[in-house]
């Protein structure tokens, strides 16, 4: 990691934002790295720029690598999440090699489901710690 020092305000207010994450907030964040670089994935593709599209899709596939490494395989949820995830890798590489933009908003989809119910579990479990403090 690089010092503080070198990085623009906006980089060390990323670094920080990542530093200071909760473990959910920072499946939050993965999520929507997910999103953002299939996102910039579809404009890559639209560009004709293959390789840019690959290296974006890669970098989705790796965000969700990461999150199918951090599964506790001792709950049920865990092992449905990993069967999604292991389905959205497959389809991200069908999308790299078809060049496909109907698959990588098929996976886009899958990815702002999960962002958008991760998001409300912890919102509720924050109105539940609040309520129980307050």
């Amino acid at each position: 990691m690089r010092g503080c020092e070198s990085l623009n305000p906006y980089q060390q207010y990323k670094e920080n934002a990542i530093l200071t994450a909760s473990p959910e907030e920072l499946v939050l964040m993965l999520y929507n790295g997910i999103i953002r670089f299939i996102d910039e994935a579809k404009t890559a593709l639209q560009k004709k720029d293959y390789v840019e599209t690959n290296a974006k899709i890669q970098r989705a596939q790796d965000i969700i690598t990461e999150l199918m490494l951090t599964l506790d395989m001792n709950y049920d949820i865990s092992k449905n999440l990993y069967n999604l995830y292991d389905y959205m890798l497959r389809r991200l590489i069908d999308a790299n090699v078809k060049k496909d933009i109907e698959i990588l908003d098929e996976v886009r989809g899958f990815a702002v489901d999960l962002r958008d119910t991760w998001s409300l579990a912890l919102q509720k479990v924050r109105e539940k710690v609040y309520a129980t403090k307050g």
